[in-house]
């Protein structure tokens, strides 16, 4: 039962750092959840505290990860339009076979739904931008926090001080 908790925590860890990139997997709440998981194991110890303490940082990620990109897309004069476009785009760069889709899909995806949204190019490329911008502060913020709970992760259980099965 124990290497089974362990490995359900492993996986929850590697999907939370996946979960910085894809808008579907909340990253740093996924990572969190696979902290818990590895508390429940026996030889593994996590205070009440750096599970609550790692729990609040989790949930403040969360929530910056709606405003960040919403800020740079107001400062630079982008609409919703915009936030749509980097969502989809960010999708459609992640499955397309096109190298840095990741990052190239977000930029467009912005642009052109800020193209739909107002025909100034100059305008939506500006707000593009912004919109773009906060995509990347808020999936990096996301990504250091998933690497550190995997961090975490890996430094709690090579403390692991009893038998696997």
């Amino acid at each position: 039962m124990e290497l089974f908790l362990v490995l359900v925590a492993l996986l929850l860890m590697i999907l939370g750092v996946l979960g910085s990139f894809l808008p579907v997997l909340p990253g740093p709440l996924t990572s969190w959840a696979g902290l818990l998981v590895l508390h429940f194991t026996e030889g593994v110890e996590l205070s009440q505290t750096f599970l609550i303490a790692t729990l609040i940082i989790a949930i403040f990620i969360y929530v910056l990860d709606y405003i960040i990109p919403a800020i740079g897309t107001k400062r630079f004069g982008g609409s919703k339009a915009g936030m749509i476009g980097t969502t989809l785009g960010l999708i459609i760069g992640l499955l397309s076979p096109i190298p840095f889709g990741i990052i190239i899909g977000p930029f467009v995806g912005a642009l052109v739904g800020e193209l739909i949204h107002r025909n100034d190019f100059n305008k939506a490329l500006k707000a593009a931008f912004g919109s773009f911008l906060g995509f990347i502060a808020s999936t990096f913020l996301k990504f250091i926090v998933a690497l550190i709970y995997l961090g975490f992760f890996i430094v709690k259980l090579s403390e692991h001080n009893t038998s696997w099965y």
